[in-house]
């Protein structure tokens, strides 16, 4: 058998070409600004992301079915901002029971969003383009021009506060759910069957209207969990809160090697590629980059990981096509 080079046992997974590229990305930053790794640094990049990380999971989901959902961030501010209000008028304090209820009014936004598009056969963009508008403008009405203070969520922010460690208990627990849903349960295969061909999943006995709804039900669940969350990390709700973020999460799936046009992407490379995003974010500042340059300078850094991607994929697509021919 043929030994192969280094470079073919890279290229041959796209998990381990991400693992590279944040090696690679670290040791630069480190020679940049040797502080970058210090344990305060790494406590941050994963507490001021966890956002991104959690919602990046539903985003796959969404994006293996061929899907895409662009309302995450609005029902994150419409979720935040109700139990923001809650607090505020002392209606609830309990921190379990409102981080129910933000996961609960996410539900329901994201089932709505999956309802329509499963069964209402609405394009995925155009329907949740709509309902980014609707989720953020409630969130507006409800907040009637007030916003909720860290005296308003004082208690509540203890869970998100610096140096607590519940949203890193929370990361990894979705996380490791996550996989193995993802990995190992007949749902997890269904959504990629239904992102590979849907035609064929539809024949095969999926329910292909049933496995969208559930999708966007669990991507809208997660965004209104990280509604509570941002409420309890930043100690305030405002209803513009993580404007434009959404980008974040798709890049994250991007960069992760998630295909836009569904049925392939993993757990692990979402984790990737939301982390290099994270290290991104964390690094530019430390580095002396200006706030005017970085978003471009983080605009190149993406679309360089995604072309690496590209090739990766090629490179996988080549040699399966041997192999056949073999």
């Amino acid at each position: 058998m043929e030994k192969k080079s280094f470079w073919q046992k890279l290229s041959s997974s796209r998990e381990a070409s991400l693992g590279m590229v944040l090696v690679i990305l670290c040791v630069v930053v480190l020679i940049l600004n040797p502080t970058f790794l210090s344990p305060m640094n790494i406590g941050q990049i994963f507490r001021n992301n966890a956002l991104t990380l959690i919602m990046a999971l539903g985003m796959l989901c969404v994006l293996l079915t061929g899907g895409i959902d662009i309302s995450i961030t609005s029902i994150l501010a419409f979720s935040g901002m109700t139990i923001g209000m809650l607090m505020k008028y002392n209606k609830v304090h309990n921190t379990f029971l409102l981080f129910l209820i933000a996961t609960l009014i996410g539900l329901a936004c994201g089932l709505l969003n999956g309802v329509i598009i499963g069964k209402g056969k609405v394009t995925p963009i155009i329907c949740t383009m709509g309902f980014m508008y609707i989720w953020r403008g409630l969130a507006y009405v409800i907040s009637n021009s007030a916003w909720a203070s860290g005296a308003d969520v004082a208690g509540f922010s203890d869970f998100g506060k610096d140096g607590s460690i519940g949203p890193y208990i929370l990361l990894i627990a979705i996380y490791i759910i996550f996989f193995f849903v993802m990995k190992w349960t007949k749902f997890g295969r269904k959504i990629y069957a239904v992102g590979s061909n849907a035609a064929a999943a539809e024949i095969s006995g999926i329910n292909v209207d049933s496995v969208l709804i559930r999708v966007y039900g669990i991507m809208g669940m997660l965004a209104g969990l990280c509604g509570a969350l941002s409420v309890s990390i930043y100690a305030s709700a405002q209803p513009n809160m993580q404007y434009g973020k959404e980008m974040d999460v798709i890049a994250a799936c991007a960069i992760g090697g998630v295909s836009m046009s569904g049925g392939r992407g993993s757990v692990l490379g979402t984790f990737f590629g939301a982390l290099i995003i994270a290290i991104i974010a964390k690094a530019l500042p430390l580095v002396g980059i200006d706030s005017i340059a970085q978003n471009t300078v983080k605009g190149v850094i993406i679309l360089a990981v995604v072309l690496l991607n590209v090739v990766t994929q090629r490179t996988l697509y080549r040699r399966n096509l041997e192999r056949r021919e073999m």
